[in-house]
């Protein structure tokens, strides 16, 4: 179920905006009517941000594995001629 509560209840009913997290449901958070902010759990943010983590972690080992090293224009690049090619 969706949660959408004020910012502060986050300051106010912090127990409250735990339990509804830790439920897995995200608690969106307003300010003034508009919407400002996201309060999700530990668990659900590692979910959504495994696999951008994944990717890096591959990267950062392929970089270790060489001292070759590409500019900006050099992969960006290589990547348009192959799209427009």
């Amino acid at each position: 179920m969706v949660q959408i509560r004020p910012v502060s209840d986050l300051r106010n009913k912090f127990t409250d905006i735990e339990k509804c997290v830790q439920g897995g449901d995200p608690v969106y958070l307003t300010k003034n009517g508009y919407g400002t902010m996201v309060v999700m759990s530990i668990e659900a943010y590692s979910r959504l941000s495994e696999p951008e983590e994944h990717i890096m972690d591959v990267a950062d080992a392929a970089a270790e594995s060489t001292d070759v090293r590409l500019t900006h224009d050099q992969v960006f690049g290589g990547l348009r001629r192959k799209i427009n090619a």
